[in-house]
């Protein structure tokens, strides 16, 4: 069995002249100009684009990101004919779960897993029926206070969905949970993490290289 720290990697998953939606919530967004449809933002979605072109040079790809800040699931079940499904692309990235941790400490608005396999399975059929590969990255927390240690209990049952989705899909995983876990412990949360949750620079780059280790599309020395 593959190690979560170690996802498969399998021959690039990113067709050439292809699509590549990022889809999720603020961590996919980062200060993405929402009136600008090209515009990807300042995290790991920018920095995949980036780190593509410059490590396949010639290639035709188009990166797309849709993130929105606060989404749930059930949100991106919402919108997903407007933003996903409209954009044709070849490869939908997700990353949603972990504002329907949040929302339950905060708020007091808990979503149970079921509530969120639901919605998740719902639009991942649908980018399914269309012909998109499916790429789920993990949500994931790396506490910075005490109280966000009982996230740990209701982020748990939102990674066994994700990763049985990622099964039933033939998805590509990105081990994101299992990653930061190990850096927090490897060189404090602060490097990583403002907030435990929303991510640094640095985050976002280790975010970024996970994610072209995991669709097969870094160089040999990146992966």
């Amino acid at each position: 069995m593959t190690s979560p720290l170690s996802p498969q990697v399998r021959p690039n998953l990113v067709p050439d002249d292809g699509v590549v939606l990022f889809i999720g919530d603020s961590i996919t967004d980062c200060g993405r100009d929402l009136d600008a449809p090209d515009s990807l933002g300042d995290g790991y979605a920018a920095m995949v684009a980036e780190r593509y072109a410059a490590e396949h040079p010639g290639s035709g790809v188009r990166f797309v990101n849709r993130g929105i800040s606060g989404d749930r699931a059930v949100d991106l079940r919402g919108r997903w004919d407007r933003d996903c499904l409209a954009v044709g692309a070849d490869v939908v990235s997700v990353l949603v779960g972990i504002n329907e941790v949040w929302r339950r400490f905060d708020s007091d608005d808990a979503t149970s897993d079921e509530e969120y396999e639901d919605h998740y399975r719902t639009v991942l059929g649908q980018a399914a029926d269309r012909g998109s590969a499916l790429v789920l990255i993990e949500p994931f927390v790396m506490p910075v206070s005490e109280d966000q240690l009982a996230f740990r209990d209701d982020l748990d049952g939102k990674l066994a969905v994700v990763r049985r989705l990622a099964a039933d899909f033939s998805a590509t995983l990105v081990p994101a949970d299992a990653l930061m876990t190990r850096a927090a412990a490897d060189a404090g949360p602060r490097k990583w993490t403002d907030d435990g949750i929303h991510l640094t620079p640095d985050g976002h780059a280790l975010l970024a290289d996970a994610w072209l280790t995991a669709v097969g599309a870094a160089l040999p020395e990146r992966a």
